[in-house]
């Protein structure tokens, strides 16, 4: 009895102990699965934390490596937009018939002549940005953003390469045809006889016709070669705010120009008056620019819809110093230098304000193009002065050879006579 009592317990106590350690056995394979499990989460967050880093770190590399063609397509841009705005106002003193502009009509013409080289090398810096370039300025260019983004997906009609190309032929086709029918017209009437007037008409007609087409292109031209660096943002007031920007650099420009060639001995027919209109464009279209960014800025900011808004938080927070100083030089300093009547007639004083205005509108387009392909990369050092140089001589060798392929003063133009004796 004792043994079987023995014998059941020791078999009890054995299952007991056998319970126990299957019990130590379970508990002990749970705490390593447990701490296998954990470890693999642990491997799987060190691995997702690698990857984020290494996009981080491919991204600012892209961003880095947009810099140069940024550059490139900012000064590029600049110095074109200057001799398209001066063939706007070119064609509005025809279009108006004003008689105190004629003795500056051969300064428009010598700056116009680069229309036609700075809008080809516009185009082609976009384009190679995106073919020889890895999508460097335009993204809705890169397949593989397109693929995953929707919004871009459904511009793609209008927001292709192929499309994109042809539009910008188009435009500076239509711009380039306009500068060499007026340019000929204006030799013509210098050779034509007296009394006869027929090439100022037709002059007349072709830039009455311009207007209307320039109209149209530039806002296009400024939603594709401005606007789409950043494809899901837009503004309705973008194409005249680009405008604007263009046409005050442009007078600038005639301003500028006419003052060296004046100090040159040259242009001796300009007087005093004519650089006081010229100066008054500057300020007037100074103020018409301030008008056109207050009202897309306030507007956007104070409706605060996310998608509008984000361009403005972007370029306020990574640019704050190039976003307000623009402001400042475009219009604060033309209001101070230009606003008194008898500064206007002081040429130092216009250049002054000058050199102001066109570094003002510079920094406006680096604002409108680095904030989207760089990000907060960016600085004004070697690429930015190097692009400017490059451009800038360009841009003073084709105009300034221009000018001497015919007379400074436009003698057959029926307003010349009032125009040389243009004072108040």
């Amino acid at each position: 009895m004792l043994a079987a009592e023995a014998s059941h317990g020791g078999g009890h106590g054995e299952d007991a102990n056998h319970g126990q350690e299957a019990g130590h056995d379970v508990a002990t394979t749970h705490d390593m699965t447990t701490q296998v499990d954990e470890h693999g989460e642990h491997v799987e967050a060190a691995e997702s934390h690698v990857d984020e880093h290494a996009k981080h770190v491919q991204h600012v590399q892209h961003q880095i490596a947009n810099r140069p063609w940024s550059a490139l397509y900012v000064a590029a841009f600049f110095f074109f937009m200057i001799a398209l705005g001066v063939l706007a106002f070119y064609a509005i003193q025809f279009a108006a018939q004003a008689g105190w502009s004629p003795v500056l009509f051969r300064v428009m013409e010598g700056i116009t002549a680069y229309v036609l080289p700075g809008g080809l090398i516009v185009l082609a810096i976009a384009i190679a940005s995106g073919t020889i370039g890895h999508y460097n300025l335009f993204v809705w260019m890169d397949p593989e953003v397109v693929a995953h983004d929707k919004l871009i997906q459904g511009k793609q009609s209008w927001l292709n390469l192929p499309w994109f190309a042809v539009r910008g032929l188009i435009f500076i086709a239509g711009w380039s045809l306009y500068r060499y029918f007026a340019r000929k017209f204006s030799i013509a009437q210098d050779n034509a006889e007296a009394g006869d007037n027929r090439y100022f008409k037709k002059s007349f007609r072709i830039a009455a016709a311009f207007l209307v087409f320039y109209i149209y292109t530039e806002s296009i031209m400024s939603w594709d070669w401005i606007m789409s660096v950043d494809p899901h943002w837009f503004s309705t007031l973008f194409g005249w705010y680009v405008f604007a920007s263009m046409f005050v650099s442009g007078i600038t420009v005639i301003a500028l120009v006419t003052i060296y060639l004046k100090s040159k001995g040259l242009l001796t027919f300009v007087n005093n008056s004519h650089l006081h209109d010229l100066a008054k464009f500057m300020f007037g279209i100074s103020i018409f620019w301030t008008y056109l960014w207050f009202s897309q800025f306030m507007l956007i900011w104070y409706s605060n819809i996310p998608e509008e808004v984000t361009y403005f938080v972007t370029r306020f927070q990574d640019y704050q110093l190039p976003f307000l100083g623009m402001v400042v030089m475009n219009f604060v300093f033309p209001l101070l230098l230009l606003m008194n009547s008898d500064y206007k007639r002081i040429p130092w004083f216009i250049v002054m304000a000058g050199i102001v205005i066109l570094c003002g509108h510079y920094i406006d387009i680096f604002n409108m193009i680095m904030p989207a392909t760089v990000g907060d990369r960016w600085f004004i050092g070697i690429p930015e002065i190097s692009a400017i140089l490059l451009f800038a001589g360009l841009f003073m060798f084709v105009v300034f050879t221009a000018l001497t392929k015919a007379p400074l003063l436009a003698k057959g133009n029926p307003f010349i006579k009032e125009s040389e004796h243009f004072h108040y």
